[in-house]
């Protein structure tokens, strides 16, 4: 069972964009703290290098599974993300309602789920639903919220709500992940619908008029997996005769991948 998700993943690995390589980051520079007089401590996050570091964690690990330029890279991509959520939890307080910092927290714990850091995904769930309790309106965040529940073995299905809210607050691509999302589940009209509205908005982008095509003539088939990782995995090679989709879950649990051929 797991060898057909490697072999999905053999597939693609010729066709994936080369991958730069991943920063190195002095993690004591994003949290600086000093001792006030009153025996209380303040914490100052330096969000400029913070910004910087999960700017280059997302270029890699947006998206199952991350693109790194070498397996040392990755290995420091995963040090980062958890020492700095370690880091952030210990001064969580202080930004407890502020809708920025936590949207910086809550893409942190994805791009973790993304790189298979035990718990991320709990920590991404509970940080984007304080955010959206502070920020119920906002687009990027029910759109980033949609993009993690997607990107799930077990829970895509939550993603639809919030997708189908970017996509009415004005979030572009939120048609495109709406159509991937429904693609997944299994209601070829909803699928159809927005793969759609994206192509007719996005018409260069090949690898998603793949998809529709695809989709329209049923091409597209489910089939059982027990992958060893957690994420969703859409890659796909416009130059082979066929297009490999897969989708790998937490703990090896027995989920559905796609193979469209």
């Amino acid at each position: 069972m797991r060898r057909w998700i490697a072999g999905i993943l053999l597939l693609q690995i010729c066709c994936a964009a080369q991958a730069k390589e991943y920063g190195h980051y002095d993690i004591s520079e994003v949290i600086s703290v000093a001792g006030a007089q009153s025996g209380q401590h303040t914490a100052t996050i330096n969000i400029a290098y913070l910004t910087q570091m999960l700017d280059d964690l997302g270029s890699h690990a947006s998206g199952y599974p991350p693109q790194f330029d070498s397996p040392e890279d990755r290995q420091r991509a995963q040090r980062d993300v958890s020492l700095l959520s370690k880091m952030l939890d210990t001064v969580a307080e202080h930004f407890s309602h502020d809708p920025p910092m936590l949207m910086r927290v809550a893409m942190l714990h994805a791009y973790g789920h993304n790189l298979d850091i035990p718990g991320s995904d709990e920590q991404a769930e509970a940080t984007f639903k304080k955010l959206l309790e502070l920020a119920p309106n906002d687009p990027q965040s029910n759109f980033r919220c949609g993009m993690f529940y997607a990107q799930t073995a077990t829970k895509r299905a939550d993603a639809i709500p919030y997708l189908e809210k970017a996509k009415a607050l004005g979030v572009q691509n939120a048609d495109y992940w709406l159509g991937i999302t429904y693609m997944t589940l299994g209601d070829k009209p909803k699928a159809i619908e927005n793969l759609k509205s994206y192509t007719s908005r996005v018409p260069t982008d090949a690898r998603a008029a793949a998809i529709l095509d695809a989709v329209q003539h049923d091409k597209v088939k489910l089939k059982e997996g027990m992958p060893p990782a957690s994420g969703l995995i859409l890659k796909m090679s416009l130059d082979e005769p066929q297009v490999l989709v897969g989708f790998a879950g937490n703990g090896g649990e027995q989920i559905r991948g796609v193979r469209v051929a």
